[in-house]
């Protein structure tokens, strides 16, 4: 996802380097209690930050340490937030550090500036999907009637955009989010399981094109990326650089790719590793000039 810059005119310094680090937020960088995965004793147990409150109670957590790191590591590159979520759900979490310019939310579906969605980018958005998927409303109408009141807890539809089911996993029967895949691929929209929701997401819709669109605006030279799910598949390849955790949806089918580093850690620590990475290779970049 390089972003190419003109040569400098003759007796110009070249410009500084521009890193661009888009990360996935949730079982990524933020962790609830349920998927934070400790392994040592408790009172060996990293400090934790909680960066996310929902309904007056903490959900979502990061150690100290990877709230530090994140503080240093936006001060040093683009930090952009990129994220699956709603942006309501978005504007609950409370992020370490000076306040990102740029954030994406819904897949790439907003792109918001200053906090602020992008007109421009959702008509652009809004274009592709009605040129090159089934209607929404077909989506969710499929859903409903295949999916079975003995495992279903919600069916939501999330920014006009797409739709998700929260489930009881447990009850889930084992081949039917592969036959939903069959069912939605030919219609143009993919499907993600992550933890209790199962997501119907337009092809279009995609985290890896809104971060091109910040990478032009912002004038980056390399981009860095981060996260564990298939809706992070396309971001992961598109990046000039990318890390995976060591749990999620991306690790248990095996998913791989040359530019992707596949970690060990899972849970919170792994959070806290993959923040150590972009740091590190933002660093060496810099040093490169």
């Amino acid at each position: 996802m390089s972003t190419s810059v003109g040569a400098p005119l003759g007796g110009e310094k070249s410009p500084q380097p521009v890193t661009l680090v888009a990360s996935d937020l949730d079982r990524t960088l933020i962790y609830s209690a349920a998927a934070l995965q400790l392994t040592m004793p408790d009172a060996q147990a990293p400090r934790l930050l909680c960066v996310e409150v929902y309904d007056r109670a903490p959900l979502c957590h990061m150690t100290e340490t990877a709230a530090a790191l994140l503080d240093e590591l936006a001060r040093v590159t683009v930090f952009v937030p990129t994220t699956t979520r709603t942006r309501e759900q978005y504007g609950r979490i409370h992020l370490p550090g000076p306040a990102s310019r740029y954030a994406i939310c819904a897949n790439g579906g907003h792109l918001l500036v200053d906090g602020v969605s992008d007109p421009d980018w959702r008509e652009h958005v809004a274009d592709r999907i009605a040129g090159e998927c089934a209607p929404l409303a077909e989506v969710r109408s499929h859903l409903r009637t295949a999916a079975d009141p003995a495992w279903l807890l919600k069916e939501r539809v999330a920014e006009d955009l797409f739709a998700y089911l929260v489930v009881d996993r447990a009850a889930l029967p084992g081949d039917w989010v592969e036959e939903l895949t069959a069912w939605a691929d030919p219609r143009g929209w993919t499907v993600s399981l992550q933890g209790r929701k199962i997501y119907a997401v337009p092809k279009p819709l995609t985290k890896s094109a809104a971060v091109r669109e910040v990478a032009r605006r912002t004038g980056a030279t390399r981009t860095l990326a981060a996260g564990d799910s298939l809706l992070d598949a396309d971001l992961l390849l598109a990046a000039d650089r990318a890390w995976r955790p060591g749990h999620g949806e991306l690790a248990d089918c095996g998913w791989d790719a040359p530019n992707t580093e596949l970690l060990g850690e899972r849970g919170v620590a792994a959070g806290e590793e993959i923040l150590r990475r972009f740091l590190r290779d933002a660093h060496m970049q810099e040093a490169r000039g």
